[in-house]
Protein backbone atom coordinates (compact mmCIF):
# COMPACT_ATOMS: atom_id res chain seq x y z
CA UNK A 1 0.00 0.00 0.00
CA UNK A 2 2.81 2.42 0.89
CA UNK A 3 4.63 1.57 -2.35
CA UNK A 4 1.45 2.13 -4.38
CA UNK A 5 0.95 5.54 -2.78
CA UNK A 6 4.54 6.49 -3.53
CA UNK A 7 4.15 5.45 -7.17
CA UNK A 8 0.89 7.39 -7.45
CA UNK A 9 2.47 10.48 -5.90
CA UNK A 10 5.43 10.13 -8.27
CA UNK A 11 3.15 9.97 -11.30
CA UNK A 12 1.16 12.98 -10.12
CA UNK A 13 4.36 14.90 -9.39
CA UNK A 14 5.83 14.08 -12.80
CA UNK A 15 2.62 15.13 -14.53
CA UNK A 16 2.51 18.39 -12.58
CA UNK A 17 6.13 19.12 -13.43
CA UNK A 18 5.48 18.41 -17.11
CA UNK A 19 2.46 20.70 -17.13
CA UNK A 20 4.40 23.48 -15.40
CA UNK A 21 7.23 23.13 -17.95
CA UNK A 22 4.95 23.07 -20.99
CA UNK A 23 2.73 25.95 -19.83
CA UNK A 24 5.39 28.06 -18.14
CA UNK A 25 8.35 27.67 -20.46
CA UNK A 26 7.96 25.71 -23.68
CA UNK A 27 4.84 27.48 -24.91
CA UNK A 28 6.87 30.74 -24.97
CA UNK A 29 10.21 29.30 -26.13
CA UNK A 30 9.93 30.57 -29.70
CA UNK A 31 12.26 29.00 -32.24
CA UNK A 32 13.35 29.74 -35.78
CA UNK A 33 13.65 26.66 -37.98
CA UNK A 34 15.65 26.68 -41.20
CA UNK A 35 15.38 24.38 -44.22
CA UNK A 36 16.87 24.41 -47.70
CA UNK A 37 14.36 23.36 -50.36
CA UNK A 38 15.64 22.40 -53.84
CA UNK A 39 12.83 23.68 -56.06
CA UNK A 40 14.38 26.46 -58.17
CA UNK A 41 15.68 25.97 -61.73
CA UNK A 42 19.29 24.89 -62.07
CA UNK A 43 21.69 27.78 -61.74
CA UNK A 44 19.27 29.93 -59.71
CA UNK A 45 20.46 31.97 -56.76
CA UNK A 46 18.66 31.29 -53.44
CA UNK A 47 15.35 32.88 -52.51
CA UNK A 48 14.13 33.06 -48.90
CA UNK A 49 10.56 32.52 -47.70
CA UNK A 50 9.53 33.24 -44.12
CA UNK A 51 6.66 30.91 -43.21
CA UNK A 52 4.43 32.16 -40.37
CA UNK A 53 1.44 30.28 -39.02
CA UNK A 54 -0.93 29.92 -36.08
CA UNK A 55 0.03 32.99 -34.08
CA UNK A 56 -3.25 32.81 -32.12
CA UNK A 57 -2.57 36.35 -30.94
CA UNK A 58 -4.42 37.87 -27.98
CA UNK A 59 -3.95 41.42 -26.64
CA UNK A 60 -1.11 41.62 -24.18
CA UNK A 61 1.10 38.89 -25.62
CA UNK A 62 4.08 41.22 -25.70
CA UNK A 63 6.78 38.57 -25.80
CA UNK A 64 5.26 36.93 -28.88
CA UNK A 65 4.70 40.29 -30.58
CA UNK A 66 8.31 41.37 -30.11
CA UNK A 67 9.67 38.01 -31.22
CA UNK A 68 7.64 38.07 -34.45
CA UNK A 69 8.64 41.68 -35.09
CA UNK A 70 12.27 40.64 -34.76
CA UNK A 71 11.92 38.25 -37.70
CA UNK A 72 12.15 41.24 -40.03
CA UNK A 73 15.91 41.20 -39.37
CA UNK A 74 16.07 38.02 -41.48
CA UNK A 75 15.17 40.15 -44.52
CA UNK A 76 13.12 37.43 -46.23
CA UNK A 77 12.30 37.85 -49.91
CA UNK A 78 8.69 36.75 -49.32
CA UNK A 79 6.43 36.14 -46.31
CA UNK A 80 3.80 33.37 -46.42
CA UNK A 81 1.20 33.41 -43.63
CA UNK A 82 -0.95 30.28 -43.39
CA UNK A 83 -3.58 31.56 -40.99
CA UNK A 84 -5.00 31.32 -37.48
CA UNK A 85 -3.60 34.73 -36.59
CA UNK A 86 -6.14 35.67 -33.91
CA UNK A 87 -7.60 34.24 -30.72
CA UNK A 88 -9.56 37.23 -29.41
CA UNK A 89 -12.15 39.69 -30.72
CA UNK A 90 -9.78 42.60 -30.02
CA UNK A 91 -6.69 40.96 -31.53
CA UNK A 92 -6.45 42.75 -34.90
CA UNK A 93 -4.28 45.68 -33.68
CA UNK A 94 -1.95 43.28 -31.85
CA UNK A 95 -1.65 40.95 -34.83
CA UNK A 96 -0.90 43.86 -37.15
CA UNK A 97 1.65 45.23 -34.69
CA UNK A 98 3.41 41.86 -34.62
CA UNK A 99 3.61 41.61 -38.41
CA UNK A 100 4.08 45.33 -39.13
CA UNK A 101 7.87 45.22 -39.83
CA UNK A 102 7.25 42.33 -42.25
CA UNK A 103 4.48 44.08 -44.15
CA UNK A 104 7.08 46.00 -46.16
CA UNK A 105 8.06 42.66 -47.70
CA UNK A 106 6.09 40.93 -50.48
CA UNK A 107 3.63 38.54 -48.85
CA UNK A 108 0.69 36.22 -49.32
CA UNK A 109 -1.80 34.77 -46.85
CA UNK A 110 -4.77 32.50 -46.26
CA UNK A 111 -6.99 32.35 -43.19
CA UNK A 112 -7.81 29.53 -40.80
CA UNK A 113 -10.76 28.80 -38.53
CA UNK A 114 -9.33 30.92 -35.72
CA UNK A 115 -9.33 33.96 -37.96
CA UNK A 116 -13.07 33.54 -38.49
CA UNK A 117 -14.35 32.31 -35.11
CA UNK A 118 -13.27 32.95 -31.53
CA UNK A 119 -11.88 29.94 -29.66
CA UNK A 120 -14.04 28.15 -27.11
CA UNK A 121 -13.22 25.85 -24.20
CA UNK A 122 -12.99 22.26 -25.42
CA UNK A 123 -11.97 18.94 -23.92
CA UNK A 124 -8.46 18.25 -25.28
CA UNK A 125 -9.30 14.56 -25.42
CA UNK A 126 -11.69 15.28 -28.32
CA UNK A 127 -8.69 15.44 -30.65
CA UNK A 128 -8.18 11.72 -30.08
CA UNK A 129 -11.63 11.01 -31.56
CA UNK A 130 -12.14 10.04 -35.23
CA UNK A 131 -11.71 13.00 -37.57
CA UNK A 132 -15.30 12.88 -38.82
CA UNK A 133 -16.53 13.33 -35.23
CA UNK A 134 -14.23 16.29 -34.71
CA UNK A 135 -15.43 17.98 -37.89
CA UNK A 136 -19.08 17.47 -36.97
CA UNK A 137 -18.33 19.07 -33.59
CA UNK A 138 -16.70 21.99 -35.39
CA UNK A 139 -19.78 22.50 -37.54
CA UNK A 140 -22.02 22.52 -34.48
CA UNK A 141 -19.66 24.96 -32.77
CA UNK A 142 -19.89 27.40 -35.68
CA UNK A 143 -23.65 27.69 -35.27
CA UNK A 144 -23.27 29.84 -32.15
CA UNK A 145 -19.62 30.88 -32.42
CA UNK A 146 -18.46 34.44 -31.89
CA UNK A 147 -17.28 35.97 -35.16
CA UNK A 148 -13.81 37.47 -35.22
CA UNK A 149 -13.04 40.68 -37.18
CA UNK A 150 -11.26 38.83 -39.98
CA UNK A 151 -12.35 41.40 -42.56
CA UNK A 152 -10.47 44.09 -40.63
CA UNK A 153 -7.34 41.96 -40.55
CA UNK A 154 -7.70 41.16 -44.24
CA UNK A 155 -8.01 44.86 -45.04
CA UNK A 156 -4.83 45.64 -43.13
CA UNK A 157 -2.83 42.92 -44.90
CA UNK A 158 -4.17 43.76 -48.36
CA UNK A 159 -3.55 47.49 -47.81
CA UNK A 160 0.09 46.61 -47.09
CA UNK A 161 0.31 44.83 -50.44
CA UNK A 162 -0.03 41.22 -49.34
CA UNK A 163 -2.10 38.94 -51.58
CA UNK A 164 -5.13 37.08 -50.25
CA UNK A 165 -4.89 33.57 -51.73
CA UNK A 166 -8.27 32.33 -50.50
CA UNK A 167 -9.53 30.15 -53.37
CA UNK A 168 -7.51 32.00 -55.97
CA UNK A 169 -4.28 32.01 -57.98
CA UNK A 170 -1.79 34.87 -58.12
CA UNK A 171 1.79 35.72 -59.04
CA UNK A 172 4.51 37.77 -57.39
CA UNK A 173 7.60 39.16 -59.07
CA UNK A 174 10.39 39.04 -56.48
CA UNK A 175 14.08 39.68 -57.08
CA UNK A 176 13.62 39.27 -60.85
CA UNK A 177 11.91 35.89 -60.30
CA UNK A 178 8.27 34.99 -60.83
CA UNK A 179 6.51 33.09 -58.06
CA UNK A 180 3.21 31.48 -58.99
CA UNK A 181 0.78 30.72 -56.15
CA UNK A 182 -2.50 28.90 -55.69
CA UNK A 183 -4.33 28.99 -52.37
CA UNK A 184 -7.52 27.81 -50.74
CA UNK A 185 -9.65 28.99 -47.85
CA UNK A 186 -9.59 26.80 -44.74
CA UNK A 187 -10.13 23.11 -45.60
CA UNK A 188 -10.86 22.35 -41.93
CA UNK A 189 -14.06 24.38 -42.26
CA UNK A 190 -14.78 23.00 -45.74
CA UNK A 191 -14.24 26.47 -47.19
CA UNK A 192 -11.75 25.27 -49.81
CA UNK A 193 -12.96 25.55 -53.41
CA UNK A 194 -10.47 23.51 -55.36
CA UNK A 195 -12.42 23.83 -58.60
CA UNK A 196 -11.71 27.56 -58.57
CA UNK A 197 -7.92 27.05 -58.59
CA UNK A 198 -7.73 23.80 -60.54
CA UNK A 199 -5.50 23.49 -63.57
CA UNK A 200 -1.84 23.03 -64.41
CA UNK A 201 0.62 25.16 -62.47
CA UNK A 202 2.47 27.86 -64.36
CA UNK A 203 5.60 26.01 -65.38
CA UNK A 204 7.11 29.16 -66.83
CA UNK A 205 7.36 30.53 -63.28
CA UNK A 206 10.58 30.12 -61.33
CA UNK A 207 8.69 28.32 -58.57
CA UNK A 208 5.07 27.20 -58.04
CA UNK A 209 3.63 27.16 -54.51
CA UNK A 210 0.35 25.80 -53.11
CA UNK A 211 -0.85 27.46 -49.89
CA UNK A 212 -3.47 26.29 -47.37
CA UNK A 213 -4.15 26.50 -43.65
CA UNK A 214 -4.99 22.88 -42.85
CA UNK A 215 -2.98 20.22 -44.76
CA UNK A 216 -5.82 17.93 -45.76
CA UNK A 217 -4.80 15.24 -48.22
CA UNK A 218 -7.43 16.21 -50.81
CA UNK A 219 -5.85 19.66 -51.10
CA UNK A 220 -2.26 18.43 -51.00
CA UNK A 221 -3.05 15.82 -53.67
CA UNK A 222 -4.82 18.36 -55.91
CA UNK A 223 -1.96 20.86 -55.78
CA UNK A 224 0.68 18.21 -56.29
CA UNK A 225 -1.26 16.70 -59.24
CA UNK A 226 -1.49 20.15 -60.83
CA UNK A 227 2.29 20.43 -60.65
CA UNK A 228 2.95 22.72 -57.68
CA UNK A 229 6.47 22.11 -56.45
CA UNK A 230 6.18 23.49 -52.89
CA UNK A 231 3.20 23.14 -50.53
CA UNK A 232 2.87 25.25 -47.38
CA UNK A 233 0.44 24.73 -44.47
CA UNK A 234 -0.02 25.14 -40.73
CA UNK A 235 -2.94 24.13 -38.46
CA UNK A 236 -1.43 21.03 -36.83
CA UNK A 237 0.61 22.85 -34.12
CA UNK A 238 3.08 20.06 -34.83
CA UNK A 239 0.92 17.84 -32.62
CA UNK A 240 1.26 20.38 -29.75
CA UNK A 241 1.59 17.67 -27.09
CA UNK A 242 4.17 15.26 -28.45
CA UNK A 243 5.93 12.20 -27.12
CA UNK A 244 9.69 12.74 -26.85
CA UNK A 245 11.49 10.54 -29.33
CA UNK A 246 8.21 9.63 -31.03
CA UNK A 247 6.61 12.90 -32.13
CA UNK A 248 3.03 13.90 -32.78
CA UNK A 249 0.10 11.70 -31.86
CA UNK A 250 -2.59 13.70 -33.68
CA UNK A 251 -2.71 16.33 -36.44
CA UNK A 252 -6.37 17.51 -36.28
CA UNK A 253 -6.69 16.58 -39.97
CA UNK A 254 -6.08 13.51 -42.12
CA UNK A 255 -2.34 14.09 -42.54
CA UNK A 256 -0.36 11.33 -40.86
CA UNK A 257 1.29 12.34 -37.56
CA UNK A 258 4.86 11.72 -38.74
CA UNK A 259 4.48 14.68 -41.14
CA UNK A 260 2.78 16.96 -38.58
CA UNK A 261 5.59 19.50 -38.86
CA UNK A 262 8.73 20.19 -40.82
CA UNK A 263 9.84 19.48 -44.37
CA UNK A 264 8.83 16.31 -46.20
CA UNK A 265 7.77 15.08 -49.62
CA UNK A 266 4.23 14.70 -50.91
CA UNK A 267 3.25 12.07 -51.64
CA UNK A 268 5.26 10.71 -48.75
CA UNK A 269 6.67 7.86 -50.84
CA UNK A 270 8.74 10.49 -52.66
CA UNK A 271 9.95 10.11 -56.22
CA UNK A 272 11.04 12.70 -58.79
CA UNK A 273 7.51 14.09 -59.23
CA UNK A 274 6.77 14.49 -55.52
CA UNK A 275 6.28 18.02 -54.21
CA UNK A 276 8.13 19.41 -51.24
CA UNK A 277 5.82 20.17 -48.31
CA UNK A 278 6.44 22.28 -45.23
CA UNK A 279 3.99 22.17 -42.32
CA UNK A 280 4.62 24.80 -39.64
CA UNK A 281 4.17 23.86 -36.01
CA UNK A 282 3.06 27.46 -35.51
CA UNK A 283 3.68 30.05 -32.84
CA UNK A 284 0.63 29.85 -30.59
CA UNK A 285 -2.12 27.80 -29.01
CA UNK A 286 -5.73 28.24 -28.07
CA UNK A 287 -5.97 30.43 -24.95
CA UNK A 288 -7.93 27.56 -23.41
CA UNK A 289 -5.06 25.09 -23.90
CA UNK A 290 -1.91 27.22 -23.48
CA UNK A 291 0.53 24.30 -23.32
CA UNK A 292 3.07 22.67 -25.60
CA UNK A 293 5.22 19.66 -24.86
CA UNK A 294 8.18 18.42 -26.94
CA UNK A 295 6.95 20.76 -29.67
CA UNK A 296 8.14 24.37 -29.21
CA UNK A 297 6.42 27.21 -31.08
CA UNK A 298 8.19 28.12 -34.28
CA UNK A 299 8.49 30.12 -37.46
CA UNK A 300 10.52 28.85 -40.40
CA UNK A 301 12.93 30.37 -42.89
CA UNK A 302 12.80 28.32 -46.06
CA UNK A 303 15.72 28.95 -48.38
CA UNK A 304 14.73 27.89 -51.88
CA UNK A 305 17.77 26.66 -53.77
CA UNK A 306 18.43 25.22 -57.22
CA UNK A 307 17.53 21.62 -57.94
CA UNK A 308 20.38 19.19 -58.19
Amino acid sequence: MVLAKRIALGVVGTAAAGLAYSAGYEVRSYRLRRFDVPVLPRGSRPLRILHLSDLHITPGQRRKVEWVRGLAALEPDVVVNTGDNMAHVDAVPTAVEAMEPLLDRPGVFVFGSNDYFAPRPKNPARYLLPLDWIRRDNQRDQADAIDLPWKDLRSELVAAGWLDLSNTRATLDVDARRLSFAGVDDPHLNRDRLAEVAGPADHDADVTIGVMHAPYLRVLDAFRNDGYRLLLAGHTHGGQLCIPGVGAVVTNCDLEPRRAKGLSRHPAIGGPEAAWMHVSAGLGTSPYAPVRFACPPEATLLTLVAEG
